[in-house]
């Protein structure tokens, strides 16, 4: 493929280790073509930085400008830039870049102020002013560590998590579109937690912890790999996870150089480990520790109704490959009924179907999904009046958000009685925040185009989906678009532990084949594309989301 062009503008390190030898790591890592901006030279080994020498303004405008007549970048990303008037040639170029009529160029700022190692300041007052001034400004995304946030802010280093998100927002507001305030460096207990304050998600990003005596260029390797992920076409949310990982994984294969700090390394085969997949928490709340959940998701396919009517019929087949069946029931669909005649009429219909599903031969369970009404099953769960394993909640994302923290822990509480959740998915950083929920099962979608729903996201194919599979700490359910049999054997055919069907079973006004015979036919389709050897898995995940939308 064609290689997306980075440009890092930063500070080499003679020792190897930071700079723009990581960032030249990381971008062949994600396959961008990085070109290397020296802003700086510093003389430095593995125990410390003896020296910056700044390069001159006019060398750095002549590398951006022979840059800019042939390798236009999609991302740009700063390090080290040592000098006030270095920070301003790139802002001209930046607002060239936008004015050339290209398309439209991405900042990454990693405001390097000084060294890890040894503690040498490389930035004074007048040039932490043009970071905010010139810089901030225009930025996509900024990734300080915490120490670095404080400076860019002139107030304190956060000591407690509490006080993290509001130097994020503080960054914002000074004009950055996205921060995460990173906290590898941080004692914070046996998470490393990073804190998100994107466009589309705000949280804490967890990995366990690693034991690794290498560090050295973590910083730069983080950025780099977000601005590759960028410059791919990925949201800036979706940047950061990958990021997270990249660098998490880049710390288990760190190596010794020289008598102090070893260099971080790039393990390009990082995207494609499920290690390496961290968690997203829903608020500013670290992400707590999640077990599994207490009953296994089952394998085959899974139906989605909008009444008990249409359960009817598939219930009636006694299917054993149809897994777990799905009331959808909308408001939208009964608005001839108030608020209270609603909620009895949804749980009639659940109570109705649950009894339907309980009548029939062991062989034949299905397990009964309902969808968005979590405070019904929620209430039944804590009375008594519910089986707990014989009942399945879904929730959508904003479902999930909207339940707040308190809601979230009676989620938790139904969960440790046996209730099994399931989460829709559509990006990296949804999947992270559903992997946090210890859900039973995890929706990806739309696999293909879909009109049951209007949405942003681009059809995941079975590329995404097949990446899901094998990165999902639970099973997975492919959703969207699966309306031929030929489409259901492609899902089996991924890994995926169930392929979802809603017009494919739907019972339509003067249809002529029974809902029968259509589910026999996907049976077949599913049983013989489970049983082919599942695709390759891929290396990277592709964008289900316009970048233009970050």
């Amino acid at each position: 493929m064609t290689r997306p062009i980075v440009w890092s503008v930063a500070g080499n390190d003679s020792g190897g280790g930071a700079g723009l030898s990581a960032d030249a790591r990381a971008a062949e890592g994600c396959t961008v073509h990085l070109c290397p901006v020296v802003a700086a030279v510093t003389a430095q080994n593995s125990l410390g930085v003896q020296r910056v020498v700044p390069v001159a303004p006019d060398v750095l405008e002549a590398q951006l400008a022979a840059l800019a007549t042939d390798l236009r970048p999609a991302v740009i990303k700063t390090g080290l830039i040592g000098r006030v008037d270095g920070v301003a040639v790139l802002a001209r170029w930046l607002d060239r870049l936008d004015a050339d009529g290209g398309p439209r160029v991405r900042l990454v700022i990693d405001p390097v102020l000084g060294a890890s190692a040894g503690g040498a300041a490389f930035a004074d007052a007048a040039l932490i002013d043009a970071y905010r001034t010139q810089l901030l400004p225009r930025a996509d995304l900024v990734t300080p560590n915490r120490r670095e946030a404080a400076r860019l802010l002139g107030q304190p280093e956060a000591v407690a998590l509490t006080e993290v998100p509001a130097q994020a927002a503080a960054l914002r507001a000074l004009g950055a579109a996205a921060v995460c305030i990173t906290g590898g460096d941080s004692p914070d207990g046996a998470d490393a937690l990073d804190w998100l304050d994107t466009p589309h998600a705000r949280g804490w990003l967890a990995l366990p912890r690693l034991d690794a005596p290498h560090t050295h260029g973590t910083g730069c390797t983080f950025a780099t790999t977000a601005a590759s992920a960028m410059a791919r076409g990925f949201v800036t949310a979706d940047a950061l996870v990958l990021a997270k990982m990249a660098t998490t994984a880049g710390l288990a294969v760190g190596h010794a150089a020289g008598q102090g700090v070893g260099p971080v390394g790039f393990d390009a085969g990082f995207a494609a480990d499920p290690r390496w997949l961290p968690r997203l928490g829903c608020d500013t709340s670290p992400v707590s520790g999640t077990s599994g959940p207490a009953l296994p998701w089952p394998a085959g396919l899974y139906a989605i109704v909008d009444s008990a009517d249409q359960a009817t019929p598939l219930l009636a087949a006694a299917e054993p490959t149809l897994c777990a069946l799905q009331l959808r029931i909308k408001r939208t669909s009964h608005q001839t009924l108030d608020d209270q005649a609603f909620a009895a009429e949804v749980r009639a219909q659940i109570d109705r179907t649950l009894a339907q599903a309980a009548a029939l031969p062991e062989a034949a369970r299905v397990v009964i999904v309902v969808n968005d009404h979590h405070a019904l099953v929620l209430d039944a769960v804590e009375a008594g009046t519910v089986d707990p394993a014989s009942v399945a909640l879904h929730l959508g994302q904003e479902d999930v958000l909207a339940l707040g923290a308190a809601g979230r822990a009676r989620l938790a509480a139904a969960q440790a009685r046996g209730l099994r959740l399931g989460v829709s998915s559509h990006s990296l950083w949804e999947l992270c925040r559903a992997a946090a929920l210890a859900p039973a099962c995890i929706a990806c979608g739309p696999v293909w185009a879909t009109t049951t729903k209007d949405m942003p996201w681009h059809p995941q194919g079975l590329h995404n989906l097949r990446w899901w599979a094998v990165m999902s700490p639970v099973p997975v359910v492919g959703i969207g678009g699966l309306l031929t049999t030929a489409q259901v054997e492609a899902v089996a055919g991924t890994g995926a532990a169930c392929a979802c069907l809603v017009r494919a079973v739907a019972t339509q006004a003067g249809e002529r084949e029974p809902v029968a015979s259509r589910l026999a036919a996907a049976v077949l389709a599913w049983r013989h594309g489970a049983a082919a050897p599942p695709l390759p898995a891929p290396d990277w995940p592709r964008p289900s989301l316009d970048p233009a939308m970050s």
